[in-house]
């Protein structure tokens, strides 16, 4: 997709970080935005900040449930009569060791994460496929490549959107060839999401109470984001030029390529 003018985006995780970088890329772009997220306080927020450059539209929801991300949906076609771009940004952190996770804990990351991946492409695609043209730009993270400690319900659910994205990517060739889709895989990244637990379920136990012991580690993750993180400005970017050039891989940071590689060896290594 190479002119968005006029045409409707739909980003999920909308009021803050990369979600509501790819917003305000989109209204620059000339399109008319959709900011779907689960905080209805930094929603209005990022409502009120968005609507100088363009119409925008915020619906609070909730994307790990179907029935919220159904609404959102229908909230969308309602007020610009189609979609032709879905961000299903969404997402939740979690550094923390495997024992200490409890059942709570896995449903909500995964909920968010994976299902609300899931329940956007499903639910989106027959409206993007009724368009001229569309995309669907998913969300995952390098962590979704590589497989080191104590984040194994962050890399899970990535690697799975990594997995979903590029199934559909190869599908839709095939039957929906005016479909593209991206998948979006970032490290370092300047975001909120130290933040996530604010929107945590009940029965979610804080991870600086059900593993103190790597408090520190996940201090040090959250300040390298923070300081030495790209801004969601230019992960936006490379989105609206990776929709253009009509990618399936997003790779903001091509450095961690090392990473997957060294992954790559480990398994060679025992063949």
């Amino acid at each position: 997709m190479k002119d968005l003018r006029g045409r409707v985006a739909v980003v999920t995780g909308g009021a803050n970080g990369i979600g509501l970088g790819l917003a305000e890329r989109f209204l620059q772009e000339g399109m008319k935005v959709v900011i779907a997220d689960i905080n209805e306080q930094d929603l209005a927020r990022a409502e009120q900040s968005l609507a100088a450059s363009g119409e925008v539209l915020a619906v609070t929801t909730d994307v790990s449930r179907e029935d919220s991300v159904q609404s959102l949906a229908d909230a969308a076609v309602a007020r610009f009569g189609g979609v032709h771009v879905l961000c299903n940004n969404a997402g939740v952190g979690g550094t923390q060791r495997f024992d200490t996770v409890g059942q709570a804990t896995w449903e909500w990351t995964i909920g968010v994460n994976l299902w609300g991946v899931v329940h956007g492409c499903r639910i989106f695609l027959p409206i993007l496929a009724a368009q001229d043209e569309a995309y669907i730009v998913n969300t995952a993270s390098m962590a979704g490549f590589t497989s080191g400690p104590y984040q194994a319900t962050y890399k899970a659910t990535k690697a799975g959107v990594v997995a979903l994205s590029e199934c559909l990517a190869n599908e839709f060739e095939i039957e929906y060839p005016h479909v593209g889709v991206a998948v979006l895989s970032p490290a370092y990244t300047s975001t909120s999401i130290r933040n996530d637990e604010r929107n945590a379920p009940p029965g979610h136990i804080p991870r600086a109470v059900a593993d103190p012991r790597l408090n520190e580690r996940r201090e040090s993750v959250y300040s390298t984001l923070e300081q030495e993180g790209i801004s969601p400005a230019e992960i936006a970017g490379m989105v609206v030029a990776g929709m253009a050039a009509r990618k399936t891989h997003i790779f903001p940071h091509p450095q961690w390529f090392e990473a997957w590689q060294q992954r790559v060896d480990k398994v060679r290594s025992q063949l």
